[in-house]
């Protein structure tokens, strides 16, 4: 099975950036695509980015043009997937998980928060 560890959240200023960090180990050859979710309080956990195992990338609007997703080659038993997040807005404050597809349990997700 595939276990996940999110990191790389904080606090930030309105307009500024932040780079999130997956690491995915365990059984990472069952994996066919990573991607970045968020989770508002009050609200459901939605997809904001995806990338594939062939590269190819989708985003949601709210954060198209702002996010990026990439990945490093897996090393050993680690595949890393990021999400660096520009130009942010009080509306991306959010705790952020990755999962994969087939999904597995969730990690413990990392917070971002936007200020004003």
């Amino acid at each position: 099975q595939v276990q996940l560890e999110e990191s790389g959240g904080g606090l930030v200023q309105a307009g500024g950036s932040l780079r999130l960090s997956c690491a995915a180990s365990g059984s990472i050859f069952s994996i066919n695509a990573m991607g970045w979710y968020r989770q508002a309080p009050g609200k459901q956990r939605v997809l904001v980015a995806l990338i594939t195992s062939g590269g190819s990338t989708n985003y949601a609007d709210s954060v198209k043009g702002r996010f990026t997703i990439s990945r490093d080659n897996a090393k050993n038993t680690v595949y890393t997937v990021y999400l660096q997040m520009d130009s942010l807005k009080p509306d991306d404050t959010a705790a952020y998980y990755c999962n994969s597809i087939p999904g597995v349990p969730w990690g413990q997700g990392t917070q971002v928060t936007v200020s004003s």
